[in-house]
């Protein structure tokens, strides 16, 4: 993925059946809903998708159902590392790359327990990388089941060897971006940003997008800030979209993803709040904030519209 024109790339949700049993009807939608926001590409089996709690079959089955709702209309990257031994790893990254994925993310906290060095988890990149020949990857700072962060440093060597099109940062602070792109710039590379704390800055530092949670909320609000950035005469309302991120990002965070089915469901989306992932109680209080939000976004996105 490369860096321009800069672009939102959703962290899919799994939607399930009441049963528990994944949705594929509503998994259609969903991606559908994804597209016609104006999604640059798509992130499929992903912690948003509950990729923890899927077995191996069901990872592979739901990436290739998204990939053949999409029809090639944008790239799909989808998670390939799990527990396992690095052999077992490769094995996976080369299945779900046979599954029609541009690129297959790996997740940092996977290659290297907390208390391994970077040179353990460096020295196993390139080792995947091998195992693994011929396939493009990208990196994830997954928070599960720990966040190990790249730095600037590693993240060019990888960048380097021509194998890594994409990053999902998590590291949630601007200068560690900032330095990320420098450090990769002029590569066939895109650094897309999980954290809409800061996501103007990140933008205007260089990321190639976007990739946050809250865009399972209000994906076109997210498309409408990549698109409008940097645009003077809507300088204003690229503030009022980014404070109003910044002030409802605890209740996007709350019980999630359980708050983002919800949501959805409010704009008409066919699909159950339910999760397997354990996040919380889904209470009334929690709803009802997600409702006064719907409200508030509501109100937004008609303002932008008159501005747009």
């Amino acid at each position: 993925m490369k860096n321009s024109p800069k672009g939102f790339i959703p962290v899919m949700l799994t939607p399930f059946q009441n049963d528990g049993q994944i949705d594929y009807r509503a998994l259609t939608r969903l991606t559908e809903m994804y597209l016609e926001a104006g999604a640059a590409g798509l992130f499929a089996n992903c912690l948003s998708s509950e990729m923890f709690e899927l077995s191996a079959d069901e990872r592979l089955q739901s990436i290739r159902h998204v990939v053949d709702v999409v029809g090639g209309a944008v790239p799909v990257v989808a998670t390939g590392t799990f527990a396992g031994s690095l052999v077992e790893q490769a094995d996976f990254v080369k299945q779900v790359y046979g599954a029609g994925t541009e690129a297959v993310i790996v997740t940092t906290g996977l290659l290297a327990t907390q208390e391994e060095s970077s040179a353990v988890f460096n020295e196993r990149i390139f080792r995947l990388m091998e195992w693994t020949a011929g396939v493009p990857l990208g990196f994830y700072e997954c928070p599960e089941p720990y966040k190990r962060l790249l730095s600037a440093d590693e993240l060019e060597r990888f960048v380097r060897t021509g194998r890594v099109t994409y990053h999902k940062d998590t590291c949630l602070d601007i200068e560690q971006v900032r330095a990320k792109l420098a450090a990769t710039k002029g590569h066939q590379f895109g650094l897309y940003d999980a954290y809409m704390g800061h996501a103007v800055a990140s933008l205007r530092a260089g990321a190639a997008g976007l990739s946050c949670i809250q865009g399972n909320f209000f994906p076109e609000l997210i498309v409408w800030l990549c698109k409008n950035y940097d645009n003077p005469s809507l300088s204003a309302e690229v503030d009022e979209v980014q404070e109003f991120f910044i002030r409802n990002m605890g209740v996007m965070h709350n019980v999630y993803p359980t708050v983002a089915k919800y949501s959805l469901m409010q704009r008409g989306v066919d699909i159950s709040t339910f999760t397997r992932r354990k996040v919380g109680d889904f209470n009334s209080t929690i709803r009802e904030g997600v409702e006064t939000l719907y409200g508030d976004y509501h109100t937004l996105s008609r303002h932008l519209e008159l501005v747009a």
